[in-house]
């Protein structure tokens, strides 16, 4: 991929949120978000040691409703007033359609061309607008600011840090339940939810081992941490597309690097796997980045990862791939 193609946004690198900044979002949060429980995996080999996060059971269907919700909320009322904008693999525009609902005022959002007709219809429910552009012309219009030509209030749907910091409630009732937590599994897309939930339990335990995980054919963290920084990669479709993207970027490298011990890459076939078993086993429907960290945690020993949270990330699966997923392997 080019070199003279952007990486990120004008400006410093974004800071970890404070556990401060974490627990103002939650009393922030409360009455618009449901504060979901950990629900042991269930096995038929004995204690695995793992338990799910399912953000599935969040009002839009995803984890992406905590933090565009504390953004939201946080609008003065001039600035809501304009309407609220992104731009989104699928799931923050939900969140933003259903913050513009409450809010009643109008929502857009520029998504992908690849995306899928179920989240479409999800997201045109709520009344939002959408324009779809290839994954390069998404990533180009975000980091060239295309954006400050929006006549609504633009979301930054990896670097704000109000956002990141209504995902770390995430971290912070995770802890609440289970303090002797020893590792959480985390799909990392432009690395909001991953550093929310991080900041926050590296906050309040230090010694929990974070695990990123991205799909194998679509690896842009592996590739700057073996680059030493953002470089873009060649984008493939793939099962975990609510959390993938082109390039890393700068202003997200730092805080990312900071905060994850090791990457984890999953294949589709093992996403596959997972996903089906969340939905027989433990009744809960995901999309493939929302089972991918079932997927890495699964190939990690649990001598090594220990007592484990993997957050289910979504549930805006395709219903053409769900039905799929029971009649082939």
């Amino acid at each position: 991929m080019s070199e003279q193609r952007p990486t990120g946004w004008p400006g410093d690198p974004v800071e970890p949120p404070t556990i401060e900044a974490i627990e103002a979002a939650a009393r922030c949060l409360e009455g618009t978000i449901v504060r979901t429980p950990l629900l042991p995996l269930v096995s038929h080999e004995g204690n695995t040691g793992i338990y799910l996060k399912p953000e599935t059971l969040q009002p839009v269907g995803s984890f992406k409703v905590r933090g565009v919700g504390n953004w939201a909320l946080s609008l003065s009322e001039a600035a809501a007033a304009k309407g609220l904008s992104t731009t989104s693999a699928g799931n923050t525009a939900q969140a933003v359609g259903f913050m513009a609902r409450e809010l009643g005022v109008p929502s857009r959002s520029l998504v992908p061309e690849t995306l899928h007709d179920g989240k479409r219809r999800a997201i045109e429910a709520y009344g939002t607008e959408l324009v779809s552009v290839s994954m390069t012309d998404l990533m180009i219009y975000m980091f060239d600011e295309g954006w400050r030509q929006e006549p609504y209030c633009y979301l930054n749907p990896w670097g704000e840090p109000l956002m990141i910091s209504g995902h770390g409630t995430i971290g912070l009732e995770i802890h609440q339940d289970l303090p002797d937590i020893d590792s959480v599994f985390v799909p990392v897309g432009g690395g909001a939810l991953l550093s929310g939930v991080a900041a926050a339990l590296k906050a309040l335990k230090p010694s929990v081992r974070v695990y990123a995980v991205q799909a194998e054919v679509n690896s842009a963290l592996s590739a700057a941490f073996d680059a030493g920084g953002p470089v873009w990669i060649e984008w493939h479709d793939t099962l975990v597309e609510g959390a993938s993207t082109p390039v890393i970027t700068h202003n997200m490298y730092p805080m990312l690097r900071k905060l994850i011990d090791e990457v984890v890459l999953v294949s589709e076939s093992e996403v596959k796997a997972a996903m089906r078993r969340l939905a027989l086993n433990d009744k809960l429907v995901t999309e493939g980045a929302g089972a991918a960290g079932l997927a890495a945690a699964l190939k990690v020993p649990i001598s090594q990862r220990g007592s484990s949270v993997c957050v289910v990330s979504g549930g805006s699966v395709d219903p053409v791939l769900l039905a799929e997923m029971f009649t082939t392997r």
